[in-house]
Protein backbone atom coordinates (compact mmCIF):
# COMPACT_ATOMS: atom_id res chain seq x y z
CA UNK A 1 0.00 0.00 0.00
CA UNK A 2 1.08 3.50 -0.75
CA UNK A 3 1.29 5.72 2.28
CA UNK A 4 2.87 8.51 0.73
CA UNK A 5 4.67 10.09 -2.73
CA UNK A 6 7.67 13.06 -2.88
CA UNK A 7 8.75 14.39 -6.01
CA UNK A 8 11.54 17.38 -6.07
CA UNK A 9 13.16 18.84 -8.47
CA UNK A 10 16.71 20.69 -7.81
CA UNK A 11 18.48 23.25 -10.00
CA UNK A 12 21.91 22.02 -10.38
CA UNK A 13 23.51 25.82 -11.02
CA UNK A 14 21.83 26.82 -7.74
CA UNK A 15 22.83 23.61 -5.61
CA UNK A 16 26.57 24.29 -6.73
CA UNK A 17 26.68 27.73 -6.43
CA UNK A 18 24.93 27.44 -2.83
CA UNK A 19 27.92 25.01 -2.32
CA UNK A 20 30.40 27.11 -3.39
CA UNK A 21 29.47 30.10 -1.15
CA UNK A 22 28.80 28.01 1.94
CA UNK A 23 31.12 25.49 2.08
CA UNK A 24 30.09 23.97 5.81
CA UNK A 25 26.69 23.46 3.78
CA UNK A 26 27.57 20.27 2.08
CA UNK A 27 28.80 18.44 5.72
CA UNK A 28 25.39 19.82 7.13
CA UNK A 29 23.47 18.41 4.36
CA UNK A 30 25.05 15.12 3.15
CA UNK A 31 26.80 11.91 4.90
CA UNK A 32 29.94 11.11 4.46
CA UNK A 33 29.27 8.56 2.53
CA UNK A 34 26.80 11.00 0.02
CA UNK A 35 30.05 13.28 0.14
CA UNK A 36 32.77 10.58 -0.73
CA UNK A 37 30.10 9.40 -3.49
CA UNK A 38 29.30 13.60 -4.89
CA UNK A 39 33.16 14.14 -5.18
CA UNK A 40 33.89 10.99 -6.87
CA UNK A 41 32.50 12.55 -10.06
CA UNK A 42 34.71 15.30 -11.84
CA UNK A 43 31.81 17.72 -11.33
CA UNK A 44 30.04 16.75 -8.15
CA UNK A 45 26.83 19.06 -8.41
CA UNK A 46 24.34 16.97 -10.06
CA UNK A 47 25.00 13.89 -7.34
CA UNK A 48 24.61 16.50 -4.70
CA UNK A 49 21.09 18.00 -6.11
CA UNK A 50 20.00 14.47 -6.93
CA UNK A 51 20.63 13.38 -3.08
CA UNK A 52 19.06 16.92 -1.35
CA UNK A 53 16.07 16.06 -3.80
CA UNK A 54 15.45 13.20 -2.64
CA UNK A 55 15.63 14.24 1.10
CA UNK A 56 13.15 17.07 0.06
CA UNK A 57 11.26 14.06 -1.52
CA UNK A 58 11.08 12.23 1.61
CA UNK A 59 10.12 15.25 3.88
CA UNK A 60 7.02 14.96 0.90
CA UNK A 61 6.08 11.75 0.62
CA UNK A 62 5.71 11.80 4.86
CA UNK A 63 3.96 15.25 4.84
CA UNK A 64 6.24 16.68 7.00
CA UNK A 65 8.31 20.43 6.07
CA UNK A 66 11.72 22.10 6.94
CA UNK A 67 13.21 20.97 10.48
CA UNK A 68 10.69 17.95 11.23
CA UNK A 69 14.55 15.41 10.76
CA UNK A 70 17.79 16.78 10.41
CA UNK A 71 19.41 16.30 6.79
CA UNK A 72 21.62 13.09 8.36
CA UNK A 73 18.54 11.05 9.02
CA UNK A 74 17.93 10.60 5.12
CA UNK A 75 20.97 9.13 3.17
CA UNK A 76 21.04 7.86 -0.44
CA UNK A 77 22.84 4.49 -0.37
CA UNK A 78 23.53 2.52 -3.30
CA UNK A 79 23.00 -1.09 -3.66
CA UNK A 80 25.40 -3.49 -5.02
CA UNK A 81 23.89 -3.37 -8.69
CA UNK A 82 23.96 1.08 -8.59
CA UNK A 83 20.43 1.37 -7.79
CA UNK A 84 20.04 4.08 -4.85
CA UNK A 85 17.82 3.20 -2.06
CA UNK A 86 16.88 5.22 1.29
CA UNK A 87 18.23 4.92 4.71
CA UNK A 88 16.30 6.52 7.22
CA UNK A 89 17.30 7.17 10.76
CA UNK A 90 16.53 9.32 13.65
CA UNK A 91 13.28 10.98 13.58
CA UNK A 92 13.07 10.46 9.76
CA UNK A 93 12.80 7.16 10.95
CA UNK A 94 9.86 7.73 14.05
CA UNK A 95 8.30 9.78 11.33
CA UNK A 96 7.97 6.94 8.58
CA UNK A 97 6.80 4.54 11.53
CA UNK A 98 4.15 6.09 13.03
CA UNK A 99 2.79 6.95 9.40
CA UNK A 100 2.91 2.82 9.15
CA UNK A 101 6.25 3.13 6.53
CA UNK A 102 7.80 -0.55 6.14
CA UNK A 103 9.54 -0.27 2.64
CA UNK A 104 10.70 2.87 0.48
CA UNK A 105 11.40 3.10 -3.38
CA UNK A 106 13.44 5.68 -4.67
CA UNK A 107 14.50 7.22 -8.06
CA UNK A 108 16.65 9.36 -8.84
CA UNK A 109 17.64 11.35 -12.52
CA UNK A 110 19.68 14.37 -13.14
CA UNK A 111 21.17 16.27 -16.33
CA UNK A 112 23.52 18.96 -16.48
CA UNK A 113 20.88 21.27 -15.46
CA UNK A 114 18.09 19.76 -13.30
CA UNK A 115 18.04 17.04 -10.59
CA UNK A 116 14.81 14.84 -9.62
CA UNK A 117 14.13 12.52 -6.84
CA UNK A 118 11.03 10.57 -6.35
CA UNK A 119 10.24 9.04 -2.73
CA UNK A 120 7.50 6.37 -2.42
CA UNK A 121 6.80 5.34 1.18
CA UNK A 122 4.91 1.76 1.28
Amino acid sequence: MVIGIGVDLVDVDRMRRALERTPGLVSRLFTEDERAYAEEARDPAPRYAARFAAKEAVMKALEVGLGAFDWHDVEVVRTSSGAPRLRVIGAAADLASKAGVQHWKLTLSHTDSTAQAIAVAL
